[in-house]
């Protein structure tokens, strides 16, 4: 199967209650020969709107912060842990999380990139398991799942404490991180 066969039957998931509240399935972007996967934690309102991943004031973020890296966005597969937008942006449920889970680990397996960066704590619990700390994981390459696995926070989480705060300085040391690691390997 490839990423275009995969992308329709996700589109078409019904699994979940999400299914009935959405405006749009967001899949993902992945450009060809992606060599570092984004993972988030589920669309927002402007993400389901136009069904791309990271396209509102957290996606402007993360854009500007992959370029200051060396990474372009056009290069980065993007996607979240779940694929339908929970209602009032809230996080979503384990139940919600085990559903989708599938998806995502098919579409790393399609990408198969060297490299994934988790961020926030959803994507954390979706790697790694649930019980884990995000300080206490970020900030340095470990192997899982026959990769490297690089976890973060996510950029709204950036957002929220300013451009002092430590989730900003930790999501932009990390995706600095993230460019030198695929650019070595």
């Amino acid at each position: 199967m490839t990423l275009d066969e995969l992308a329709p039957q996700v589109r078409a998931c019904t699994a979940c209650a999400l299914a009935q509240t959405r405006t749009t399935v967001v899949v993902g972007d992945f450009p060809a020969n992606a060599r570092l996967l984004l993972v988030g934690e589920a669309p927002g309102a402007q993400e389901d709107a136009t069904g791309r991943p990271f396209v509102g004031k957290a996606g402007a973020l993360l854009d500007e912060l992959l370029s200051a890296a060396g990474l372009p966005r056009s290069q980065v597969a993007v996607a979240n842990v779940i694929k339908c937008r929970p209602p009032d942006n809230r996080a979503p449920t384990r139940a919600e999380v085990r559903t989708c889970r599938g998806w995502l680990e098919q579409q790393v397996s399609l990408v198969d990139p060297p490299l994934v960066v988790t961020m926030g704590g959803t994507a954390l619990g979706w790697a790694l398991g649930p019980g884990r700390r995000l300080r206490d994981e970020r900030g340095r390459i470990q192997p899982w799942d026959g990769r490297s696995l690089l976890v973060t926070y996510h950029p709204s989480a950036a957002i929220r404490f300013g451009p002092k705060g430590e989730p900003m300085a930790a999501l932009r040391a990390d995706l600095q991180l993230a460019a030198e690691t695929v650019c070595a390997s």
